[in-house]
């Protein structure tokens, strides 16, 4: 069982929606690299409120991922699509259904 989240909320610029949508949908190969990611979700809450949702095995995982190429590409476009900076919490996952 996954045991450790994040939980990542982005507030898009307006008029930047469909540029933030494009830059989620071009991190699956950069996360498809990433061993220890079980679940990566790119999701859109509302229409400029978008969210990554993320599961690991253990903390370690987590702490990769946070250091990895998708956070490191996520920060660098923070200014340019996002309205306020990137909201990333670490999560415990109570229960889970993959696959």
């Amino acid at each position: 069982m996954v045991k450790f989240g994040i939980l990542a909320t982005l507030e898009a610029k307006i008029g930047k929606e469909h540029e933030v949508a494009a830059f989620l949908k071009s991190a699956v190969p950069l996360v498809e690299a990433e061993p220890c990611t079980v679940s990566w979700f790119a999701i859109r809450v509302a229409p400029t409120t978008f969210g990554i949702f993320d599961v690991f095995h253990d903390e370690a995982g987590r702490d990769a991922h946070l250091a990895g190429e998708v956070a490191k590409a996520l920060m660098a476009k923070a200014p340019e699509l996002f309205s306020l900076p990137p909201k990333i919490e670490k999560v415990d996952v109570l229960a889970s259904k993959l696959g």
